[in-house]
């Protein structure tokens, strides 16, 4: 599907979505009305910041930024353009030090609200969007610790509901995507999470494998980048103990043979592969499964020492860091 204009900050494809929530009409006079009121206006100044790279989400930024500015105007806020380096604009966004407006996005790494919602507004959060608001994480925490779907969407509901109340950020829309290869490659498809595996295809016969993205990876220690550009080089290079079956959201085996959950879905037990080696010859084991686990969670631990430090995705996703700086 095409790109569609968003009413909530989750995609309608990705479960999560809660039907029928729409977000604030458009009411120019009513925005100056309110800001006059509060003593905003007038001669209130603010930024629009955004990274100069082109994303699924958002293809054309400069544009876009453009157009809000003149929105911003006709109500009579002065909004200056600032275009930051890809990688700068990244980590600022995650320390919360970029001030006014930011323009970000988001793409999925898997097919559910925990990836969306939690991330960005669970307790584990960046400061991407403020200090975080307690009631959303409460009804998150309830969702994500249920396991029948039935059971979790109306806590996302609420969820929906209060971001839509606190306005930590306006959604603008959920955009296509897409990927494009020569009619001779083999085995080409196209990921709808961008983890196309480049090892499956055959380039025509030729011996290299020429790749055009937006921009080059931030950095590749994986477990500390967020970026798409990033994470794509990490997917060639990387295996989990599941994986996704190429061009299907289907979960299939990768490192782990086999695994069962309790029915809560709160314990899991995997079955390694056997007789998988790294690159210097060692073999893969248990500990080597926590141990990529405990660099991220424990931020004392010296191998906790990424591009920036900031690991955003282990909080993000569960919550908090063991030993977390003060």
């Amino acid at each position: 599907p095409g790109s569609s204009v968003a009413t909530q900050f989750m995609p309608p494809s990705i479960f999560g979505y809660t039907e029928g929530l729409t977000w604030y009409d458009y009411n120019p006079d009513e925005a100056k009305k309110i800001l006059e009121e509060e003593g905003v206006l007038p001669g209130f100044k603010t930024t629009i910041t955004y990274r100069d790279v082109v994303r699924g989400y958002l293809p054309n930024p400069g544009v876009v930024a453009q157009d809000i500015q003149a929105q911003l105007a006709d109500i009579g806020v002065e909004a200056e353009i600032v275009v930051m380096e890809s990688g700068a604009f990244l980590d600022a966004a995650d320390r919360g030090e970029i001030d006014g407006f930011h323009m970000l996005g988001w793409g999925a790494d898997y097919p559910d609200a925990t990836n969306f919602l939690d991330f960005h507004f669970g307790p584990g959060a960046s400061a991407q969007f403020g200090e975080g608001f307690p009631d959303i994480w409460e009804a998150l925490q309830q969702g994500a610790t249920r396991a029948l779907p039935e059971e979790r969407q109306p806590f996302y509901d609420t969820a929906n509901e209060l971001i839509k109340q606190h306005v930590p950020m306006i959604p603008v829309a959920h955009g296509g995507n897409g990927a494009a290869f020569k009619a001779d490659v083999e085995g080409a498809y196209a990921s709808d999470i961008g983890a196309e595996q480049f090892a499956l295809m055959n380039p025509g016969g030729r011996d290299t494998f020429v790749w055009l993205q937006n921009g080059e990876p931030a950095g590749l220690y994986c477990a500390d980048e967020s970026d798409g550009e990033a994470l794509r080089a990490c997917e060639q290079v990387m295996q989990s103990l599941l994986a996704y079956e190429p061009g299907t959201g289907d979960v299939v085996a990768s490192l782990a043979t086999e695994w069962t959950a309790n029915d809560d879905l709160t314990e899991w037990v995997f079955k390694l592969r056997e007789g998988v080696k790294f690159h210097n010859g060692a073999t893969l084991d248990a500990n080597d499964v926590v141990l990529s686990y405990v660099v991220q969670w424990d931020a004392s631990h010296p191998l906790h020492v990424g591009r920036d430090g900031s690991f955003t995705y282990f909080p993000g996703l569960f919550g908090a860091f063991l030993n977390a700086p003060e």
